[in-house]
């Protein structure tokens, strides 16, 4: 068995030591975690995510009523917050997880990247995108990096026209420095290679898998006052941790997922297999054939 995250994590380790622009990240402030994609959908191969982000401004939901524009119903004041990860006592600023499978096969075809990287290998876009989630990473913990312009103020955009171009420069300052092929060796296999050549392909996970530490909604305990003639809707929050340790963590197995037309497959073999169940019952109880809506839903299945 192979655990992706920490290879992925003593690879990070490795590329800060000797990429200079990185320098200023200490991998003790890193979590890195994996999160379920399917390859071939579209989505994101990794994100940075950043946990020392401030509390919002309060505010509220609204709902106006289409003609008059009056507002109808409105939501309780609240304010939003990040959660607090803690390992061992030390908190963690930052999570950068990273979807697999998803991750494990992606390639330079249809990418932006693919223009730096001219008759390279296909597996240097993973290369590429661990090195982009590490620049996200702004040194001075105050968030996700700043982008500069090119007049010199600050880009609203998390990726800036030179951003790709510096990603792309800090990889091949990576590989120039020739540190040790075992430490990226994993990154050559896709996710399939990885399962035949070590058994399973396992990583580090939240014990709420599929779910993970993301920004979350407090309503405030003092509420301004309102008309009466609004009603109030409460908000519907997911019961999701607010504080997580390294308890929290745990090794999950990633399957390879079924093509769709397997899925599909499976499913019409599971309707035909209870619809045949229904009517072995109803023969044995002298009931009628199957309902009408059993027929029709399984000539659309199948």
């Amino acid at each position: 068995m192979i655990n992706y995250t920490d290879r992925v994590t003593d690879l990070v380790r490795d590329i800060v030591a000797r990429v200079p622009a990185l320098a200023d990240l200490n991998p003790d402030d890193l979590l890195v975690f994996a999160r379920y994609g399917r390859s071939g959908a579209a989505g994101a191969y990794a994100t940075c995510h950043c946990l020392t982000l401030p509390p919002t401004e309060p505010g509220y939901y609204y709902w106006c009523d289409r003609q008059s524009g009056r507002v109808t119903r409105r939501s309780p004041w609240f304010v939003t917050k990040s959660p607090k990860v803690f390992l061992h006592g030390r908190p963690i600023p930052y999570l950068i997880s990273f979807v697999l499978p998803r991750f494990c096969d992606q390639t330079l075809d249809l990418s932006r990247k693919r223009r730096f990287y001219h008759g390279e290998p296909v597996w240097i876009a993973k290369l590429d995108t661990i090195v982009h989630e590490l620049y996200h990473i702004d040194p001075a913990r105050a968030g996700i990096r700043k982008i500069e312009r090119q007049s010199g103020g600050q880009s609203a955009a998390a990726h800036g026209r030179c951003f790709f171009e510096r990603v792309a420069g800090m990889v091949r300052q990576y590989l120039d420095s020739r540190p040790d092929p075992e430490r990226y060796a994993f990154l050559r296999d896709g996710f399939a290679e990885l399962g035949e050549r070590y058994g399973s392909v396992a990583a580090t996970t939240f014990r709420t898998f599929p779910s993970f530490p993301q920004r979350y909604i407090e309503t405030l305990e003092t509420q301004p006052p309102w008309a009466p003639a609004v009603s109030i809707q409460p908000i519907k929050q997911p019961h999701a941790p607010k504080v997580y340790t390294e308890r929290d963590l745990e090794t999950r197995v990633f399957l390879e997922p079924q093509p769709l037309h397997a899925q599909a497959a499976t499913r019409c073999q599971a309707f035909s297999h209870a619809y045949r169940t229904l009517l072995v019952a109803q023969s044995r109880h002298g009931t009628a054939a199957a309902p009408a809506q059993w027929a029709s839903q399984r000539t659309r299945e199948s």
